[in-house]
């Protein structure tokens, strides 16, 4: 199977995905999501893959989504785009097997989202993190208001996501939102060996392990992913959204008015 924007390889039992828009950063549009939702699909109980790993080519893991997109979007309109990627990054949530993202650089926005819709998250050095969202008047719409929280802890999630500040690896890692800070060149053999290690052991055990770890949260995700859709198409009518994204596309400061 072939993609245009993704780059797929199985090797190993393990299925590594690699985003392939290093022009763009990587940022995510409507065929990258589709064609991750594809893979996700294929791999549910693929048996010669029993383990997904997740990063980017270049030097952006995913630099968040592609904010071009969001110049014509209306509230109906954005409430299907944070809907169709909602149900994507709960498929890879709830994938029956283990998932790894190995965040080689930017994971910013829907990048970062994408992120905490794995198990864990391993980084390189380089890395930059964060949910800078507020920057163009609107909020987090794949989940990052809702998972941040249970990385890093409420207050902590509120001061990243209400100040839209990227954070190093570093950083990631004290506050608990990154299990390994990596060296760039050992990113990948890290992240691999760390997989190969957790498919030692019993397949059904880690599976019914993540299946109970997630559902302990899944009432409470799935209301908040609602109320978290229903703010991201209330800011798509808003004056401030219009000039959060010019601003953000004509590289300047933005001036928002509470309109």
């Amino acid at each position: 199977m072939e993609f245009k924007n993704l780059l797929v390889e199985v090797k190993d039992d393990i299925g590594t995905i690699t985003f392939n828009r290093p022009r763009a950063l990587n940022a995510l549009n409507y065929d990258t999501m589709g064609e991750l939702e594809n893979i996700l699909s294929d791999w549910w109980e693929h048996p010669e893959v029993r383990g997904v790993v997740l990063t980017g080519a270049g030097r952006a893991f995913v630099a968040g989504a592609d904010v071009t997109q969001f110049i014509s979007l209306n509230d109906e309109e954005a409430w299907e785009f944070a809907q169709h990627g909602q149900n994507v990054f709960n498929m890879l949530e709830d994938m029956p097997k283990p998932v790894i993202a190995a965040v080689n650089g930017f994971a910013l926005g829907g990048g970062c989202e994408l992120a905490l819709a794995c198990d864990f998250i391993y980084a390189t050095s380089t890395a930059k993190l964060g949910q800078p969202e507020v920057n163009l008047g609107i909020i987090c719409g794949w989940g990052g208001t809702q998972r941040m929280a249970r990385f890093v802890g409420l207050p902590k999630a509120r001061e990243l996501l209400y100040s839209g500040e990227a954070i190093s690896a570093e950083e990631a890692y004290r506050i608990g939102l990154v299990n390994k800070v990596c060296a760039p060149d050992k990113l990948l053999s890290d992240v691999y060996e760390k997989m190969k290690l957790i498919l030692t052991r019993g397949p059904l055990a880690v599976a019914e392990t993540k299946k109970a770890m997630n559902q302990s949260f899944k009432p409470v995700l799935e209301e908040g992913l609602e109320l978290e859709r229903k703010a991201f198409s209330y800011l798509f009518t808003t004056e401030d959204k219009v000039e959060g994204v010019n601003a953000f596309l004509q590289k300047r400061a933005p001036h928002f008015q509470s309109k």
